[in-house]
């Protein structure tokens, strides 16, 4: 599998429980999210977009994503929300396709135009890491089984860690009730915005 197929076997509606813990206070706070995933072709022109934003020659991309997300966690205020969308593009190294360039509009740790580097492990499972200019972040996504994906991500500010978060997500399945029914039942855990999103 390279990192495209794995966008692409993300493609589908997720339901997000999550787990984040803030080190620095020794406390966890737990949420929820919908996440929304669209594979986009090579030459869609979202992913040339965001190729020409990092300065990148979009003939080089194998394609990307569009992903929105709608969620809360535990101690959010009563004006907060977490949702949203991005676009992002992958770039394999010429050599290897299994890993390269990830170019996303707004990042993980920071909402700014980042580009990080992605690699695929030796389990299929995608590593994402990223530098700021004040922290930097470290994501593993993989597949438990078809419908069912993990995430973990830790970020890093000026010398020590503030976050570590844990995923699980369950894909909502719309071509039955039975179906819909059993994904509603799949144990699921929560997170920050990420690559595949909040």
């Amino acid at each position: 599998m390279d990192a495209m197929e794995f966008f692409v076997s993300s493609a589908g509606e997720w339901r997000s429980q999550r787990s984040t813990h803030h080190l620095a206070f020794r406390q966890a706070e737990i949420g929820d999210s919908n996440i929304q995933v669209t594979a986009l072709a090579a030459n869609d022109d979202r992913v040339a977009q965001i190729c020409q934003m990092h300065s990148v020659d979009p003939s080089r991309a194998a394609g990307g994503a569009f992903v929105t997300w709608h969620g809360t966690m535990a101690w959010d205020k009563d004006d907060e929300n977490h949702q949203g969308s991005t676009v992002f593009a992958i770039v394999p190294d010429p050599e290897n396709p299994r890993q390269g360039l990830m170019l996303r509009e707004r990042g993980y740790a920071e909402i700014v135009p980042v580009a990080g580097r992605f690699e695929m492990d030796d389990e299929d499972a995608l590593l994402l890491i990223t530098e700021y200019e004040t922290m930097s972040s470290i994501e593993r996504f993989w597949f438990a089984t078809p419908n069912v994906r993990m995430r973990t991500s830790a970020v890093k500010r000026f010398g020590g860690f503030s976050t570590s978060t844990f995923c699980t997500e369950v894909r909502v399945e719309h071509d039955s009730d039975a179906a819909t029914e059993a994904a509603e039942k799949e144990p699921v855990a929560s997170e920050f915005y990420s690559a595949l999103g909040w």
